[in-house]
């Protein structure tokens, strides 16, 4: 049996304790002004998580049989007996995901295409649907029958690049093809590592062949169309992982992120073979302006993230690249955030605004870009 770790048993609870009552009041870090003790705790426990834990281990907490008992716990403890949507399993071929909608016999007018985040070797769909079933509670608002597909795709290292992109292509012709989506009432997005793969897809539909090193098909599945008619409406991104390896990430005392674990999980994600400065897997390495014209979508991005998260200069050097291209980007900053903090926030917040603010105002934007389209 594990002994006890130090850092868990003594170190942690007398940093909290210094920080907080003791050295807080000298801080110049908003979030750990601003976040209550239990956001603070869990978020320094997650980051002692994240670089000390390998991922074939951690990734057990985040796997279909551990999340969705948690997550019918959490509805009960919220007064849900049954799940307030349809959900249903969606697998062919290498192709697996989860599609929920609330009247499964109309056709959607909106679908969120959504990758989960993990640094490619963690998560899964199931862990992310609280997640997404919020979304899809706050888009009833705005929309007559909005639907959700959520990519489950292969973890590195075991599947490396491009599988997952390919995954992404396959489901994306799922929705265009068995479900008879148009491509302008899709809304690709993601958070981390599926915001990279997103972006990804999106370099990819633009030039599928791009010098013979994304070309081949998953058992036929992935189809290519005529890129500029098959473009999605839009893409919200929260806390892209932009480039995989980047001078610009930069450890803050608030994020749970750690620039050299990200580093390392980048490389288990392109494997032996690949390079963490493709510009189709890492797509902030992509400077041509003329490829992420052909590839934006027609109402263009939106993105949030966080001011203190350790990605923060990538996903503003994203941006600005994007803006250069004279594509439309819609930049939303939490002044003192971390790390994808509209889905941690969900779980970690006190009220529930505080929980549904970052999904809520990603719904917004959406509804401002998509509706009437």
């Amino acid at each position: 049996m594990p002994k006890a770790n130090p850092h868990q048993v003594i170190k942690l609870p007398v940093t909290i304790f210094n920080d907080r009552y003791l050295l807080g009041r000298f801080s110049t870090e908003r979030f750990s002004r601003s976040a209550t003790l239990f956001e603070d705790a869990v978020t320094r426990c997650v980051h002692y998580g994240f670089t000390n834990i390998k991922p074939p281990i951690a990734r057990i907490f985040f796997v279909k049989g551990v999340s969705w008992p948690f997550l019918r716990y959490r509805m009960l403890k919220h007064g849900y007996l049954f799940l307030p949507v349809h959900l249903e399993d969606i697998e062919q071929g290498s192709l697996k995901g989860v599609w929920m909608i609330d009247e499964p016999s109309l056709k959607p007018d909106v679908v969120l295409y959504f990758a989960h985040g993990g640094g490619f070797g963690m998560g899964s769909a199931y862990f992310y649907l609280e997640f997404l079933l919020v979304t899809l509670k706050l888009l009833r608002s705005k929309f007559s029958n909005p639907a959700i597909f959520a990519l489950d795709y292969s973890l590195a290292p075991e599947s490396s690049f491009p599988t997952q992109v390919e995954q992404a292509l396959a489901g994306y012709n799922y929705l265009l093809g068995a479900k008879n989506i148009s491509p302008s009432r899709i809304c690709i997005a993601g958070d981390s590592a599926g915001g990279t793969i997103m972006l990804s897809l999106l370099l990819r539909l633009a030039r599928p062949n791009v010098d013979g090193r994304v070309h081949w098909e998953l058992n036929g599945e992935a189809k290519t169309a005529t890129a500029q008619s098959n473009k999605p409406g839009m893409a919200c991104l929260i806390s892209p992982w932009a480039t995989l390896v980047s001078p610009a990430h930069q450890d803050t005392e608030s994020d749970y992120l750690d620039a050299f674990r990200l580093h390392v999980f980048a490389h288990g994600y392109v494997g032996r073979r690949g390079s963490v400065y493709d510009p189709v897997a890492s797509p902030g390495n992509c400077k041509d302006l003329v490829w992420w014209r052909q590839a934006a979508p027609l109402k263009g991005f939106v993105i949030s993230y966080g001011s203190e998260e350790v990605l923060a200069c990538d996903i503003r050097d994203l941006a600005e690249l994007l803006q250069g291209s004279g594509v439309r980007v819609v930049l939303d900053e939490d002044e003192g955030g971390i790390h994808a903090w509209p889905v941690a926030g969900l779980f970690l917040g006190s009220t529930t605004e505080s929980r549904i603010k970052g999904i809520r105002r990603m719904v917004d934007r959406i509804a401002e870009a998509m509706v009437g389209i």
